[in-house]
């Protein structure tokens, strides 16, 4: 394991006071804070290396190409993946997951087609789907989720077969902290003939990915929620699979030849990168990249499983009458509760006012929300820095949170 006292000197957030308290920043699934490291990364670039990238030749401009390319191969790297051809820079999770759903699924999906997702789908791995069948007349499936938060497999197996061209699933929950056996879809999927995605920007973050191992045919995710900047994430896809994609978006820098008729597409992964990339953003997620894998992914992975558990017992043990959504063990660090008689919005208040950071809300999950039989739940979610002192601080927080609503009662 590693030294979190250490690792939290790193973070010049999380020495900062809300009200008079410390923080406790406990709303990482949105989005993760970010370490020297990569603030140093980025302000480098800006003071330094600043320009646009693969156009000029002047020394700027080559060192901004070379840092832009080096990032790629960073996270390329850090997911395994097996060229670099294969990782295209995107905004984030959502860019990337349209870009498959609109450059693969407008060219492939048909009438009658079926793509196969779960009930446990964040809108950026629904919505986008929802697009492509509406214009392509495709089918969308939805394998159930259990009472206890875990993906119903023997559904999954009933339900892709010889119609399903795609399976698009999420790695990890962002509201049930559930890990989902994506091995086992990408299995299923191609064994039907068809194609898996993974929604990995809960998974990226926290646990170890290699995108060989989880057999998957596109990976996406973020790179604000894994340390990076905002406005930065990546699509990695098989070579032979993006260059039969039809471009997401037009411009400069994704062609090969203009006419005014016609024109023609560079290379992957240049033909999904139209216009100004966001050249510091690549550079500060190639830093965040460095950055975790110095605390090793394995060692990230333990620290936020304990937290998890922890604060599932902890609430579940001292708070009567809550509900926490998704398994007890083997979760991530996401705890998603509802405390009766207290509004989810409400809850955030309070613990605001105490220092806590949390978040509250349908958290772009309201089909999941209406299987659970709720509008919105609270959530805390925990990340590399947190403590086993933070859970007893949100533990007693809500304590004295629903002392304070039950004298309303």
């Amino acid at each position: 394991m590693y030294d979190i006292a250490k690792v939290r000197r790193d973070f010049p957030i999380l020495g900062r006071e809300v009200d008079g308290k410390p923080l406790v920043y406990l709303d990482n699934a949105a989005t993760s804070q970010k370490p020297r490291q990569v603030l140093d990364a980025l302000t480098q670039h800006y003071e330094r290396h600043n320009a646009n990238i693969h156009r000029g030749v002047h020394r700027l401009a080559e060192e901004s190409t070379a840092a832009y390319e080096e990032a790629r191969a960073k996270v390329a790297r850090f997911i395994g993946a097996p060229e670099t051809t294969g990782l295209v820079f995107t905004r984030g999770t959502t860019e990337s997951i349209n870009l498959v759903a609109h450059g693969w699924g407008r060219k492939n999906l048909r009438e009658g087609d079926e793509v196969v997702l779960t009930e446990t789908e964040h809108h950026s791995n629904l919505v986008p789907w929802q697009l492509a069948a509406r214009d392509t007349g495709a089918r969308l499936r939805f394998i159930p989720v259990r009472d206890d938060g875990t993906l119903d497999m023997e559904e999954a197996e009933r339900l892709i077969g010889p119609r399903t061209r795609m399976v698009a699933a999420v790695h990890a929950s962002n509201v049930l902290g559930t890990v989902n056996p994506v091995e086992r879809l990408a299995e299923l999927a191609h064994g039907a003939g068809a194609l898996m995605l993974v929604d990995g920007a809960q998974s990226a973050p926290h646990l170890p990915v290699d995108v060989g191992s989880l057999g998957c045919d596109f990976f996406a995710a973020s790179g604000h929620k894994m340390l990076g900047p905002m406005g930065i994430g990546y699509l990695w896809g098989r070579t032979d699979l993006l260059r039969e994609m039809d471009p997401f978006l037009g411009g400069g820098e994704m062609i090969r030849e203009v006419h005014l008729d016609h024109s023609t597409w560079a290379e992957v992964p240049y033909k999904f990168e139209a216009g100004t990339m966001n050249v510091a953003g690549a550079v500060g997620l190639g830093a965040a990249v460095e950055y975790l894998e110095s605390l090793g992914m394995e060692n990230v992975r333990e620290h936020e499983r304990q937290l998890g558990e922890y604060a599932y017992r902890r609430l579940s043990e001292e708070l009567e009458g809550i509900t926490i959504y998704g398994p007890e063990a083997d979760r991530t660090g996401v705890v998603s509760f509802d405390l009766p008689g207290v509004h989810p919005h409400d809850l955030s208040q309070l613990l605001d006012e105490e220092g806590i950071a949390s978040r509250s809300g349908h958290h772009c999950c309201q089909p999941l929300m209406r299987r659970l039989g709720v509008s919105s739940t609270a959530r805390a979610s925990f990340y590399l820095y947190n403590t086993g002192d933070e859970v007893d601080r949100l533990a007693e927080a809500l304590a004295e949170a629903r002392k304070f609503f039950g004298a309303f009662a």
